[in-house]
């Protein structure tokens, strides 16, 4: 069952005049660690931050809270696997709004996809919630980046 979807479009030099004008202020706040290291090692630095940063704001949407309600942008992250696919991990206050609305006897599964187009980057997260114990691919909800 679908528990939540959400979408953002974040405009690429947008983001890149906001690193150009806060830099690590702005990294240290939005991104985690390994976020910031996925970035820096691509040739289209401010795209790949700025599908993380729609990647984020679609979660939020997902949750039902956008960026409010205590949830802070480093409590969800992306990573990928090692095929490439995106991963969304959420930790903190945003982990325990997404176990407050899965269903008892579920697992909450973070569904992620990134495309960029420049100057747009864009996100979408669907939230699914599938019985214990089927299998299948796709983002866990707890896990640390």
């Amino acid at each position: 069952m679908i528990l939540g979807i959400g979408t953002d479009l974040a405009n690429i030099e947008r983001i890149q005049a906001t690193l150009d004008r806060f830099g690590d202020r702005f990294r240290n706040r939005v991104f985690t660690d390994i976020e910031q290291a996925k970035a820096e090692r691509r040739a289209d630095t401010a795209g790949t931050y700025a599908k993380r940063w729609a990647a984020k704001e679609a979660c939020s949407k997902a949750l039902g809270t956008g960026l409010r309600m205590g949830i802070a942008w480093k409590d969800m992250a992306v990573t990928n696997l090692r095929s490439g696919q995106p991963v969304m991990q959420v930790t903190g206050w945003a982990a325990e709004r997404l176990a407050q609305m899965t269903p008892s006897g579920h697992e909450a599964i973070i569904h992620v996809t990134l495309t960029d187009d420049h100057p747009w980057a864009q996100a979408f997260v669907v939230i699914e919630a599938r019985p214990l114990g089927q299998a299948g691919a796709g983002g866990t909800a707890s896990e640390t980046p």
